[in-house]
């Protein structure tokens, strides 16, 4: 949430009444004029349609204003009333800056629905523009490939809203760097911009400029949050209240939080306080307002809570659970998640309501939270907090991994040790954890490695981060973070200087160039992984780097150099006595061969292969190698030494019971002895092929062992 315009919480009750939390869906209050210069700006003719041409793009509109003046809700509210849809309802319930998206009715002029990036994070840092778009294109259903640079990203965001007709909100916008690249190139989609100022750069866009609501529609947003007795007893002091709060919504939800929890105090008794409370004079004429009423709210807490509430500052992307609160205080859970929701009925913080709810610390407040712990907590205990906060979440982690091992492993013994309140009951209520907290716990990677000071930590929360999004999601599905993961280790690394994960950071990020297309990138990584593991000595980073090495050449078509990289990855196996890794690499090597044409090389080497998986006792790899050196018999022109060498391979595939394997290698003798002229044994074989699997079965496939990992 970049800030707030609508009272997030109905009527307000005292403490101790039953109320869940920000449950009740907001309400838009004002606004009118801005409302209608917004939808007439959507019907002006634009400069390309002046100069008698279709517009290239979509439509912008910008709402410009300060945090807190209600610019989001504004947007959201225009976006529902175009769509048809409750976009200010999903607002309300998604939770902080993260994106949603509200689905199109199928009818009117944006049939597609609405779309919400930000991009700005509430600590005020920008959103990178290759974050934003992979947002863009997660709300779209569209994958993701990792690594992909911003200029891809962007391509794939303008082909995804092309063939789409919907409106897509950014909200909080820096500058015009930031929203130019995710503009669809299509004029039947509407783009909503949200800024501090205008977003010099992007042609034909007017700002509508929010100043404060109008008294009366401030003074029925105070009314919403405290009840109309309240207002009515005294009207004018609730006017006064409004202007000393300079109309902003922010302003008026928080002094009305205030307020309903403090059922004695008068209108006048708060207005008063507010008048008498200094501006401070670092601060812009118009953020004061708010400033005043923040410390105003602050300052009437009891000494834990305002601390509690100053150390959710230091929540990642601005979204805390109770266990986060828990680790910065050092508090119980339970304590925590009481405190948590007396700062929602505060209107201090958003949350979406959930059995295990997430709150956000609203955008407009966090840079103030921020200079008041700065102000008011030391150094130390600051980073000491931020040390918690680290440790619980790599704590988490690892209990959400574990629950997904089987019982009685050593992950799960590890588990049942950890604290009950740590741990998940089940794998499913785990998975749906890490899916929630996601967002939150990338941006804790991302922010502990970026401070430096806690690289330990930062590199124990990475590594507990991969190995449960892993498990959860699996490495193809969540690939895209796990790329963005071994950057940060890698990052840490090169600071550190530690070679040996160094090494194994290039490795992952060379793996996922590769799996991606981007061979060439993968082959430098490659190169650096090789160096970074001679550095640390680590034999295994050096032969897998060599090996991979030569798996990139081989997909770039280089078959001398990728046999040379095999054959030194080879060497170094054959000194440790790998067996399993040498039986691979021969039969890598063999490929590679096979492919430059080299057939007495690649047929001793296919031998090679098979004589090490009969070693090791696999009989259906063994069968698989030969396979591959009857090919090379055949392309050599041997189709009698093929013959003989694929009758070999199908007795090993019947001796290891891989029906499926013998069935293919019957058809391969069938191809052959078709070849040879024997039609009749041809026939016999693929007879046999069939009764193997039925006649309606597919056959299978033979892998070659060059792809075996």
């Amino acid at each position: 949430m970049t800030d707030q315009a609508v009272d997030t919480s109905g009527p307000a009750k005292a403490p101790g009444t039953e109320e869940p939390s920000g449950a009740a869906p907001p309400r838009f209050f004002g606004r009118e004029r801005e409302l209608k210069a917004l939808r007439a700006d959507i019907e002006r003719a634009g400069l390309d349609t002046l100069a008698g041409r279709k517009a290239p793009r979509a439509r912008v509109l910008l709402i410009a204003g300060r945090p807190g003046s209600g610019r989001s809700a504004l947007a959201e509210e225009l976006a529902g009333a175009l769509t048809g849809t409750d976009a200010a309802g999903a607002a309300a319930t998604a939770t902080g800056a993260l994106p949603w998206a509200v689905p199109g009715t199928g009818s009117g002029d944006y049939p597609d629905g609405v779309l919400r990036v930000g991009l700005t994070d509430p600590g005020g840092e920008r959103v990178p523009t290759e974050r934003s778009a992979g947002e863009i294109l997660g709300l779209l259903g569209v994958a993701v490939p990792p690594g992909a640079d911003q200029d891809e990203l962007s391509e794939m965001v303008r082909e995804a809203l092309a063939v789409r007709r919907l409106v897509l909100l950014l909200d909080d916008a820096a500058d015009a760097e930031q929203v130019d690249p995710l503009l669809p190139e299509n004029p039947d989609c509407l783009v909503l911009a949200t800024a501090t100022g205008p977003l010099t750069g992007i042609p034909d866009v007017r700002p509508c400029t929010l100043g404060g609501l109008e008294k009366g529609a401030a003074v029925r947003l105070l009314a919403r949050a405290i009840g109309q007795v309240r207002i009515t007893v005294d009207p004018r002091t609730a006017e006064a209240l409004a202007e000393e709060c300079g109309g902003q919504p922010a302003a008026l939800a928080l002094v009305g939080g205030l307020l309903a929890a403090h059922p004695m105090a008068s209108v006048a008794d708060v207005a008063g306080q507010l008048h008498e409370l200094p501006d401070s004079g670092e601060q812009p004429t118009g953020a004061r307002p708010l400033a005043r009423v923040f410390r105003l709210v602050h300052d009437s807490l009891p000494q834990a809570a305002a601390r509690i509430l100053r150390l959710l500052a230091l929540a990642p992307a601005g979204l805390a659970d109770a266990h986060t609160a828990s680790a910065l205080a050092g508090c119980s859970v339970s304590a925590a998640r009481s405190t948590l929701d007396d700062f929602v009925k505060l209107g201090l913080l958003r949350t979406d309501g959930a059995a295990h709810p997430q709150y956000a610390v609203p955008g407009c407040l966090a840079p103030m939270l921020l200079a008041l712990l700065e102000d008011r907590d030391r150094p130390g205990e600051i980073q000491l907090a931020r040390a918690r906060m680290l440790e619980r979440t790599v704590r988490r982690l690892q209990a959400c991994r574990a629950v997904t091992e089987p019982e009685g492993s050593t992950a799960r013994r590890k588990l049942a040790g950890l604290p009950r309140s740590l741990r998940f009951p089940s794998a499913e209520e785990a998975g749906a954890w890490l899916r929630v907290r996601q967002p939150a716990l990338l941006a804790s990677a991302r922010l502990a490695v970026a401070d430096g000071e806690l690289d330990t930590l930062a590199r124990r929360l990475v590594a507990a981060l991969v190995r449960a999004l892993a498990a959860h999601r699996g490495t193809e599905e969540a690939a895209p973070e796990l790329y963005g993961l071994h950057g940060l280790v890698l990052d840490v690394a090169l600071r550190r200087e530690l070679p040996r994960e160094q090494a194994a950071a290039l490795l992952n990020l060379a793996d996922l160039d590769a799996r991606t297309g981007r061979t060439r990138e993968a082959l430098t990584r490659y190169r650096a992984a090789l160096d970074a593991g001679k550095a640390a000595k680590d034999l295994y980073a050096t032969g897998r780097a060599m090996e991979s090495v030569g798996g990139a050449y081989e997909e770039l078509g280089d078959y001398h150099r990728a046999a040379d990289w095999y054959g030194r990855a080879l060497s170094q196996r054959l000194t440790q006595g790998e067996r399993a890794d040498e039986a691979r690499l021969y039969g890598r090597l063999g490929a590679v061969h096979t492919y430059a044409g080299r057939y007495g090389d690649a047929l001793r080497n296919w031998r090679a292969a098979a004589s090490g998986h009969r070693r090791l006792g696999d009989p259906a790899a063994q069968a698989r190698a030969l396979s591959e050196a009857a090919r090379v018999q055949e392309y050599a022109g041997r189709p009698h030494d093929s013959l003989q060498t694929c009758r070999e391979a199908v007795e090993l595939a019947r001796r290891a019971g891989d029906v499926r394997l013998q069935a293919a290698l019957q058809l391969r003798l069938a191809d052959t002895l078709d070849r040879l002229g024997d039609p009749a044994a041809a026939g016999l074989h693929r007879g046999a092929a069939d009764r193997l699997l039925g006649e309606e079965a597919p056959a299978y496939e033979i892998r070659s062992a060059s792809t075996e990992k």
